[in-house]
């Protein structure tokens, strides 16, 4: 048997028990095995835990266990390194707990707000660099570290409630549709509800960019006085939360009908 061979029955074993694997080791090899798997298991078990501490409180040990052990069934490790392992155990949730989403938006905050700590780092726009940009063919760049999703239910208030050791809230929906958001600021991942039309305003930004662009959908949604307001508003904040890492310019459309 060549060692490719070996390697290949040896991570069947470790994945699902294969007794034709086992038997390529040998009479009775089975028994001797089953250390091999247990450690496996108990090592993906802990990666788990250590990616998703709230989702484990919030479930209870023998919930998260039963999650943990389904997902390690469907999904062997296939990257090098194992920091990795756990990025989708959230759709696991989703699949194991159809009818849970405020557990389904809890374990999106805990990934993303992982994913953010190691995203590439960006220089955020400063205050002083507003006057020299030209806002009719400004291209905004959102920090490479933002992640968004829709938000329907109290999650981020359950997080920050197991975050602080505090007793979380009970599960809820939420009375209007909202939006999650998380970036790194500095050293720290950051997480922060928004209202649904500041998380279409940062879709926007991440698909297109265009700030011109963006002032006409507020238009379109609150007419033009009050566009012009929020537009400022929602600028400031982004800006205050470095949330922006730099303005390109490219030609607008005003430009070139003149």
């Amino acid at each position: 048997m060549s060692l490719a061979q070996l390697q290949r029955d040896f991570r069947a074993w470790l994945v699902d028990g294969s007794d034709d694997a086992a038997r390529s080791f040998g009479a009775g090899a089975a028994a001797g095995l089953t250390v091999y798997q247990n450690n496996y298991r108990a090592q993906l078990v802990g990666c788990i835990e250590q990616s998703f501490p709230r989702v484990h409180a919030w479930l209870g040990d023998d919930a998260f266990l039963r999650a943990a052990i389904t997902h390690i069934d469907s999904h062997p490790p296939g990257a090098w390194t194992l920091d990795v392992y756990a990025r989708n155990f959230d759709e696991t949730l989703t699949t194991l707990f159809p009818d849970n989403p405020d557990l389904h938006e809890l374990a999106w905050i805990e990934n993303a707000l992982s994913e953010a700590f190691v995203a590439p780092d960006a220089e955020p726009v400063s205050i002083d660099a507003l006057s020299a940009i030209d806002w009719d063919s400004a291209q905004l760049r959102l920090s490479p570290s933002l992640m968004s999703r829709a938000a329907t239910t109290n999650a981020d208030s359950i997080w920050t409630a197991l975050q602080e050791e505090r007793e979380p809230p009970d599960g809820e929906m939420l009375a209007e549709p909202a939006g999650l958001i998380v970036w790194r600021r500095g050293f720290t991942s950051c997480l922060k509800k928004v209202d649904a039309l500041e998380y279409e305003a940062l879709v926007h930004l991440q698909s297109d960019g265009s700030f011109v662009a963006l002032c006409d959908m507020l238009v379109d949604r609150l007419g033009e006085a009050d566009a012009i307001a929020k537009a400022g508003a929602l600028l400031a904040g982004w800006l205050g939360n470095e949330l922006i890492a730099g303005v390109d310019h490219i030609a607008s459309h005003r430009h070139q009908s003149n």
